[in-house]
This record gives structure tokens, C-alpha cells and sequence, in this order.
């Protein structure tokens, strides 16, 4: 049907154009027929053209993930071999039983490295299967199929020669160890509660799918008919939460502010629960809700000021937290990382690193990987 419409459309303007001009129609008869021809081979032709650029366009991608991992993944295998062998020399020659911290930094390093030399043998394997898939496919007179198989391969290569590039950057103090999140809304308003609770969503779903701090800002459509925009915003910090000399940390009891925020309602049993707990001198404060008893809240969160506050000793190069200064602490709600818009276009830009994503839900979904390597690639430059 495509082919007929296309032949009338040709037969037209062939027609009238012929007949404004003082020629005769046997030239127009003639250019008429040869149209028609060269639309209908066009059109019967389109659909194995596209397939064309699109299997070429495949099968470049499918080399370039395979060339790029073979250039790095036997080298690297190799170093990572000769670290987990060094690791187990030491495990070897060393009493675990008289030094029980140290030990238990050997065995965590050994874990480390028997997991980084199996992710770099799924690498190579990963590799070889992308390779087979894509010959077997050019053998099998273009199989689509296999070439989609090949492209998935290739595509796992990629994303484990991802992680462990990117675990190569993590070499900072707090890097291997976990982490706290916080967040917390902007203001008391029911739209600014629904964003902290979507930015935690998103990052539950990026955690679940492996392993960010500042002020997160949402611009979206308004639901009042007076203002055209309106925006959400909550902040994101990080705390670590191992710290093994964190507990040994001292702090002047006077300095401490420790309470139990006021809110009554359904959620009181919890609130009765939940402490919060300031730092004078600093201003910092912190807060625990999830145990099952005040005490056990208490010491959570001391922990977490106590780690917060080695954390901004050492992001000022001091040495003790009472040569902290006030002043120069960041405040996260000055320190813009992230702008999500909504309307009137999709958008995620991130501020530090001017990365641009047009896909909001894509982001919120929890795919936030390449957003957080950009970050790390920048912290590593600066």
C-alpha cells in the first residue's frame, strides 16, 4: 500500500508539472515511469537498509567493548594474581591470634583480592563468549539473534571493567568502609517530604543493583493554578560508619546536647525512641531512630557525630576535634549537586560534574552509576 501511494503521489506531480510546461507529454510519460521504479525500490528496500546500519552500528560496538577489555584484562589479571598471592604469603607467616584488629585488616584485604581476580576471570570469560557469539552470528548468514547475545556479553564486559576502574579511584581513608545516608527534607511541606522520600527510593533501587551528598533540588509543574513553577528541595550527606578509632574519640559531655524531637501522632512510640544529639562548639548534630530502645539510639548516634566530626577534622587538616572551625564547615544546603526537572522538559543536570541526563525516570529509577563515576573521576583530578 505504502509503494501505491507513493507511484500516485509521483504520477501527480509528475502530471502537473508536465502539463505547465510547453513540452511534450512523452517526456513527462517517460520521467514518470522512471519514478515510479525508483520509488518502489526504495521503499521495498528501506527496511533492509535500516537493518543494515543497525547491524553495522551493533557489531561496532560489540568490537570496540572487546578490544577495549582484551587490551586491559590480562594485564590487570595478572597484577591482581600477584597481589592475592602476596595476600596469601602474609596470612601465611602471620598469627592471626596475637594481633586480632590487624588480623582481621589481613583477611579482609585477602576477601578483597580473591573477589577482584574472579571478577576479572568473568571478565575475560565474558569477553571470549562476546567474541564466539558475534563469529557464530556472521557464519549463520547475519543472525540477529546471536548478534543480540553478543551485544549483552560485551555489554557485562564493560560494566565489570567499569567497577574495577572505578575501584581503583577509591583510594580515600573512608572509601572501604560503609556509609550512612541522610537525608533530609527542605522545609516542613508535604511536597518537599514526598521528594526526600523519592531521592530514597532512588537511592535503595541503586543500591540493590550493586554498592552522594549535597543539596538536590526539584523543579516541577505546580498544582496551583497561580504559580507556573514550583520546587522541592532535601539534602544528602554521608557519614561512615566503621571508623575503628571513632569510639575512642573523646567529647567533652557539656559539649552535648541530647534530646527527643516533639511530635505527637501515630508515629509517638517511635519518637519516644528517637534521640538527637548536638555538638555545641560545631553546631553539628545528628540523629538515631531505628533501634528498638533509647539507649541503643543514644549510641548510635554518638557514633555518627563522632565519625561525622573525624570526617570534617580531616576535611580541614586538623588533628583534633577541638581545633574544628565553625566557620569553614560546609553547609550541604549551599553546596548544590544535583537539579531534577520535571517541567516543562525532563532533566537531570548534575551541578559539580555538568553532567546532562534527559531521562528524569531513567535517574530516579536508581540508575545513578555513571552520575556518581563522574564524581569520583573529579574528585581524583582536583
Amino acid at each position: 500500500m505504502a509503494t501505491v501511494r507513493s507511484e500516485a503521489a509521483c504520477v501527480r506531480t509528475v502530471y502537473d508539472v508536465a502539463s505547465s510546461l510547453t513540452r511534450k507529454k512523452p517526456h513527462a510519460r517517460v520521467l514518470q515511469c522512471s519514478l515510479r521504479i525508483r520509488a518502489s525500490h526504495s521503499m521495498a528496500n528501506k527496511k533492509d537498509i535500516y537493518k543494515q546500519v543497525g547491524l553495522f552500528s551493533l557489531r561496532k560496538k560489540i568490537e570496540d567493548a572487546v578490544l577495549r577489555a582484551e587490551m586491559f584484562a590480562s594485564t590487570a589479571l595478572e597484577t591482581e594474581q600477584a597481589t592475592w598471592i602476596k595476600q596469601e604469603e602474609l596470612v601465611r607467616d602471620f598469627d592471626l591470634w596475637d594481633d586480632p584488629a590487624k588480623s582481621n585488616d589481613v583477611l579482609v584485604k585477602l576477601a578483597n583480592s580473591a573477589k577482584v581476580v574472579d571478577s576479572l576471570k568473568d571478565l575475560k570469560y565474558k569477553v571470549e563468549e562476546a567474541k564466539l557469539i558475534k563469529q557464530l552470528a556472521e557464519m549463520n548468514a547475519i543472525d540477529y539473534g546471536l548478534y543480540n547475545q553478543a551485544y549483552e556479553a560485551s555489554l557485562d564486559a564493560s560494566e565489570i571493567l567499569d567497577q574495577y576502574e572505578m575501584s581503583k579511584l577509591l583510594k580515600g581513608p573512608f572509601d572501604m568502609a560503609g556509609a550512612c545516608l541522610v537525608i533530609k527534607a527542605g522545609h516542613s511541606g508535604i511536597h518537599h517530604k514526598l521528594w526526600a522520600e523519592q531521592l530514597l527510593r532512588m537511592y535503595v533501587r541503586w543500591a540493590k543493583r550493586q554498592g552522594e551528598k549535597g543539596f538536590h533540588h526539584l523543579i516541577r509543574g505546580s498544582t496551583d493554578e497561580c504559580a507556573q513553577l514550583e520546587a522541592s528541595s532535601a539534602i544528602v550527606d554521608v557519614i561512615p560508619m566503621f571508623l575503628e578509632n571513632a569510639c575512642d574519640l573523646e567529647i567533652d559531655s557539656d559539649d552535648l546536647i541530647i534530646s527527643s524531637p516533639l511530635i505527637q501522632g501515630e508515629q509517638k512510640r517511635q519518637t519516644e525512641l528517637t534521640v538527637c544529639i548536638q555538638h555545641r562548639p560545631t553546631g553539628i548534630s545528628v540523629q538515631s531512630s531505628g533501634e528498638r530502645s533509647h539507649f541503643a539510639n543514644k549510641i548510635k548516634a554518638l557514633n555518627r557525630l563522632k565519625a561525622k566530626l573525624q570526617v570534617i577534622g580531616r576535611e580541614q587538616g586538623v588533628e583534633s576535634i577541638n581545633s574544628i572551625r565553625k566557620e569553614n564547615i560546609v553547609n550541604l544546603w549551599q553546596e548544590a549537586t544535583r537539579r531534577y526537572v520535571s517541567h516543562p522538559y525532563k532533566l537531570v543536570h548534575d551541578v559539580k560534574t555538568g553532567i546532562e541526563v534527559p531521562d528524569l525516570n531513567y535517574v530516579l529509577d536508581g540508575n545513578i552509576g555513571s552520575l556518581i563515576a563522574a564524581h569520583i573521576n573529579t574528585r581524583v583530578i582536583s
